[in-house]
């Protein structure tokens, strides 16, 4: 059985987490969700909901992927998996994460990759790699770091504590904390009005945001606005929303994503 399945919702695709009983973050899971990624890359859906099955997110890692691991292998595992986070932040569309339960080390780090992070009120979330002496390497301390600062980043990882979904949420580490009834459908719709919004336009976003954490700060993302945002005006989402903009008012565009 598939740890990772992705199901095509319209301009939705949703990729699954469902490796039971305890979804952790195994050789074939880490290859399979790789492989996942390369194929919505190479075929891009308009948005991308992460999420799993069961009553937890992930337990984490499995700890046996440890055992007996020496430097030079850890080093090019880390370097794979960080990869593997960046070609998620690479993908030219909005990417959500959907935290219903439990959600730790590497499915924390991968949901800090994805644009929106949204989670139920019951969630937690830990980086709990100081069990067995190690600090997360799969991209999660720098990614707290752009979300929540560097004081809170060095409490969640040296503490090794686990996190509500309120208390990230009032750090910025968490977008929006949803009820726990209906969360599944909350999440999925609310992903799917991303999809089915402008593509092009959001890929742009990403664009300027990423330049402004990279590169220097709001000037740095100056620089690059004239040419990301100037190219949206040979969309054909933008060209439609204009017109009906123009002929009907505000609220009637139909995006496509082209």
């Amino acid at each position: 059985m598939s740890a990772i399945n992705v199901e095509r919702d319209g301009a939705l695709a949703v990729l699954n987490i469902d490796n039971p009983p305890l979804n952790l973050f195994d050789g074939g899971l880490m290859s399979e969700l790789s492989d996942a990624v390369d194929a919505l890359a190479t075929q891009p859906p308009r948005g991308l909901l992460v999420r799993a099955t069961g009553k937890l997110v992930s337990g984490g890692v499995d700890v046996h992927v440890f055992d007996g691991l020496q430097p030079d292998a850890a080093n090019e595992m880390w370097v794979s998996l960080l990869d593997l986070v960046q070609r998620v932040e690479r993908l030219p569309l909005p990417t959500v994460f959907a935290a219903h339960g439990l959600c730790l080390t590497a499915a924390f780090e991968l949901s800090l990759g994805c644009d929106i992070l949204l989670a139920a009120r019951s969630a937690r979330f830990g980086l709990v790699e100081t069990v067995v002496g190690l600090t997360p390497a799969m991209g999660g301390t720098q990614r707290l770091v752009e979300r929540a600062g560097p004081a809170r980043a060095r409490e969640l990882v040296m503490t090794g504590e686990l996190f509500d979904a309120t208390t990230l949420e009032r750090w910025n580490v968490v977008n929006r904390v949803l009820p726990d009834e209906g969360f599944e459908e909350a999440s999925r719709a609310f992903a799917m009005g991303l999809a089915e919004g402008p593509t092009r336009a959001h890929a742009a976003t990403k664009t300027i945001v990423r330049a402004c954490l990279d590169d220097g700060g709001a000037h740095a993302a100056d620089k690059v606005v004239p040419t990301v945002a100037g190219e949206l005006f040979a969309t054909e989402d933008l060209e439609r929303a204009v017109r009906s903009f123009l002929d009907r008012g505000p609220g009637h565009a139909t995006y496509m994503g082209r």
